[in-house]
């Protein structure tokens, strides 16, 4: 089975900066692409930002210029780096993994951002 485990979510002030780590465990060859996502409380999940196997990535209007995927293929681990955090990311964050066992998804990690 495959297992996907998120970290570095927490509390920052507007302005601010956090990482997120996700690492996958189990048994996996080959991930077709890793993604983030976010659902804010009453809203709908939404997409990130999106790393695929060829290293090519892709973000959310929403922050362009702001947040950087990336990953380490020897770990099995996605990185979201959020700079310039506003309240309006305030959200859980969840990491996806694509593989050819289908889409498997993280528990989630809160980041509250104040201001």
């Amino acid at each position: 089975q495959v297992q996907l485990v998120e970290s570095g979510g927490g509390l920052v002030q507007a302005g601010g900066s956090l990482r997120l780590s996700c690492a996958a465990s189990g048994s996996i060859f080959s991930i077709n692409a890793m993604y983030w996502y976010r659902q804010a409380p009453g809203k709908q999940r939404e997409w990130v930002a999106t790393v695929t196997s060829g290293g090519s990535t892709t973000y959310a209007d929403s922050v362009k210029g702001r947040f950087t995927i990336s990953r380490d293929n020897a770990k099995n681990t996605v990185y979201l780096q959020m700079n310039s955090l506003k309240a309006e990311d305030t959200a859980v964050y969840y990491c996806a993994f694509l593989i050819r066992s289908g889409l498997h998804w993280g528990q989630g990690t809160q980041v509250t951002v104040s201001s």
